[in-house]
């Protein structure tokens, strides 16, 4: 049996893993892709808001080119501090069940050779938030020309495309579409940029729109995406977009369905789980770390301060083992 299994080998996974490691507890951590895999999926040329001495884990310095790390350095940088530690990490192994028995949790998993089932006395769950789409539900949202993730802006030079959304997932997209030769709209339902747009990256966007190398249309509502176009309504009047392709980047939430499962009480509107100043759920034994906490508004915890969840966590059960 285990004494902790965590899942999701993100920074506030790793984290909650080193903090444990410190108390004298050896976890597994049981992770769907790579290490860092969320990090993995982000755009190829993004770069970080936070400087890197915020989103450092372990005590261990991380040390960038530029001001603020990219994607790629942060990826290094988590995987060595995994090797550092010496973390047990059993990667490209989805956990599909977790169920409460007498003797803590049964951890069900899918791997290639089939499925695991592991023992723990105590879980802690820092699975992040990218793995889900906020959707909008309108028709043609299903098509495969209609992506909510974005990658690299090559494949869609000389294509006309529509962006939909006015947030830094947004606007880094638009951006790098345009710079790769793609004819872009931007479409977003509020009539300015979000606050949270990068202070870095807002001049751009606005001069790319000024200079008409970037269209921007307004208040715009998306009614329904074509084959080849979008059509948006805009105060009433309903516009058709040519697009070949369309990112809808409308926003990401944690997965809860194994929170579900296992019984965790959450707000019925906002999906917020229930947890004690330990980040502890109702269900005993169950913590949680990261932007999981957050239920259906993931831009409260980021990996700045959810990283910091797994030293309250692993202080926590430490506790309850020398009670014990």
């Amino acid at each position: 049996m285990e004494e902790v299994i965590i899942i999701g080998a993100g920074p506030c996974g790793i984290s909650a893993a080193i903090e444990c490691k410190k108390q004298g507890i050896e976890p597994l951590i049981i992770e769907k892709g790579c290490i860092g895999n969320s990090i993995y999926h982000y755009p190829t040329g993004m770069t970080f808001f936070s400087s890197p001495e915020n989103i450092e884990i372990g005590d261990l310095p991380f040390t960038t080119i530029q001001d603020k790390p990219t994607r790629l350095e942060a990826l290094k940088y988590y995987q060595k501090v995994a090797k550092w530690y010496q973390l047990k990490i059993h990667t490209y192994e989805k956990v599909i069940d977790l169920k409460k028995v007498p003797v803590g949790f049964l951890v069900d998993t899918e791997t290639r050779e089939g499925r695991k089932t592991y023992e723990a006395k105590q879980v802690i769950i820092a699975t992040g938030y990218y793995d889900n789409p906020n959707l909008m539900g309108v028709p043609g949202e299903e098509l495969p020309h209609v992506f909510h993730y974005f990658k690299d802006g090559y494949p869609y030079a000389g294509h006309p495309v529509v962006v939909i959304g006015g947030r830094n997932s947004a606007v880094d997209a638009a951006l790098e579409l345009q710079l790769a030769g793609a004819d872009v709209t931007m479409v977003y339902r509020r009539d300015a940029f979000s606050d949270s747009v990068k202070s870095w990256v807002k001049p751009v966007i606005e001069a790319a729109i000024e200079k008409k190398r970037i269209k921007m249309i307004w208040n715009a509502e998306v009614v329904e995406i074509k084959n080849r176009s979008v059509i948006v309504d805009v105060h009433g009047e309903q516009k058709e977009i040519p697009a070949d392709f369309v990112f809808a980047m409308t926003g990401y939430r944690p997965d809860l369905s194994l929170l579900q499962k296992v019984g965790v009480e959450m707000d019925a509107e906002t999906h917020v789980p229930v947890c004690s100043d330990e980040m502890e759920t109702n269900v005993s034994g169950l913590y949680l770390a990261g932007v999981v906490v957050t239920g259906n508004d993931s831009g409260k915890i980021f990996i700045e301060n959810g990283r910091f969840h797994g030293r309250t966590i692993a202080q926590a059960i430490r506790q309850k083992q020398e009670q014990n």
